[in-house]
């Protein structure tokens, strides 16, 4: 008898098997930003899904925080009858970006504790002034960490928060998150402004029910300069004390030309 080969196996259709808990997932449609001169900010559409296994209602908040830094702030006091800048005072680790966005307001989807926690919100974001802190010793407790702003504490730092907001880089949006798909399929933009900071913007993208968040999925935009920007970027700071000093120069030959095209006048 001849022998017969064997008939080659029949590759099976892939096997998807939907989650046991509830899930979200998402994406963006842009994750690389491009600044150059003509920037005029950039709007990114935010897209994902839900499953949700149960009827109970599920919410999602979009949270975007962008690269941090120091913000110096200063206000003025009467002094002798004059007006002069108080000390400054210096919060470190700020975020240069934060946008909160969700199907509906924060407080009736989590509690105040929770909010806090995750740093939801602009009311919950974590600004220190550690140059205003000092460690001292309170009722026998050593190292108690307090802030020598005291009361004004709060002064300053809504002082922080209206300035970025007055420059669109902060923004809290209760309608910003919606259901487009019988509340399983979502969409949320984000409006970059156009001075927007530039570098890393980490999207946390999280799933609450019953006041607990159940799910996160995180992602990651990018902000960079690019043409003639990214060059004098790149050169301030590889080469930092050259910079000055040519800016120095230019500055001192724009004065002299300055100077000359007065006098022949």
């Amino acid at each position: 008898m001849t022998p017969v080969a064997a008939p080659p196996p029949v590759a099976s259709a892939p096997v998807y098997r939907t989650p046991d808990q509830p899930t979200v997932y998402a994406a963006l449609t842009q994750a690389n930003v491009r600044v150059s001169t003509t920037f005029k900010g950039a709007r990114i559409v935010l897209y994902g899904a839900v499953f949700n296994p149960d009827d109970n209602p599920a919410d999602v908040v979009v949270v975007v925080r962008g690269p941090t830094q120091p913000v110096r702030l200063v206000r003025k006091v009467k002094v002798a009858g004059v007006w002069l800048n108080s000390r400054p005072v210096l919060f470190e680790g700020a975020p240069g970006y934060y946008m909160a966005a969700s199907t509906r307001e924060l407080g009736q989807i989590a509690d105040f504790g929770t909010l806090r926690r995750l740093s939801i919100g602009v009311d919950h974001l974590k600004l220190e002034a550690p140059e205003e802190q000092q460690v001292v010793s309170r009722y026998g407790v050593p190292d108690v960490v307090v802030s020598r702003l005291a009361g004004d504490y709060l002064d300053w730092r809504n002082a922080l928060i209206r300035l970025k907001q007055k420059a669109k880089l902060y923004d809290v949006d209760a309608r910003g998150v919606s259901y487009v798909d019988r509340n399983h399929l979502f969409r949320a933009e984000l409006l970059l402004p156009t001075d927007a900071p530039t570098g890393r913007y980490d999207v946390q993208v999280m799933l609450f029910k019953g006041g607990a968040k159940v799910s996160e999925r995180d992602l990651t935009l990018r902000v960079k300069k690019v043409g003639f920007e990214r060059s004098i970027y790149s050169f301030a700071h590889r080469s930092s004390w050259l910079y000055g000093l040519m800016s120095v120069a230019i500055a001192m030959l724009s004065g002299w030309v300055a100077s000359r095209l007065f006098r022949r006048t």
